[in-house]
């Protein structure tokens, strides 16, 4: 079974609280419940965190041991030159993802640096983003 980790950065787990208007009303355990069922061939790990740290550990743990990572940095994307340099040294490749249109959002959302260093990165799509990045990684 091939296997796929998502990651979410900062307040990320506040999903269906923070700003719905923005994020939505749906939280990230209820919507990665539909993604499991949506792709049942795949194996998925989950992993969130507010600190940036522990978001580069954990990228660097899934080289070698995962086809693929779909990662929403939140803000780390627009400071973050740390996580980007880590997806460019890892060998298992990283799409980003985005819920809202960050090119449609405050001036200093609109630059990601991690998302120069994804495979791709997704934005604006609520969180089917998140299914998108998963069949970009899949090849489907």
């Amino acid at each position: 079974m091939e296997k796929i980790l998502i990651i979410n950065g900062p307040n990320l787990n506040l999903l269906g609280k923070r700003e719905p208007e923005i994020y939505g009303k749906t939280s990230f355990e209820a919507f990665f419940e539909v993604l499991k069922a949506r792709f049942p061939e795949v194996g998925f790990d989950y992993f969130q965190s507010n600190h940036e740290g522990s978001l580069i550990d954990k990228l660097q743990e899934a080289d070698g041991r995962y086809l693929g990572v779909v990662m929403n940095p939140g803000a780390y994307a627009h400071t973050s030159i740390a996580i980007a340099d880590c997806i460019r040294a890892i060998g298992v490749p990283v799409v980003e993802v985005h819920i809202s249109d960050i090119s449609q959002r405050e001036a200093y959302r609109r630059h990601s640096f991690t998302a120069e260093a994804c495979r791709r990165c997704i934005s604006g799509q609520g969180l089917e983003g998140y299914a998108l990045g998963v069949r970009e990684i899949l090849g489907v």
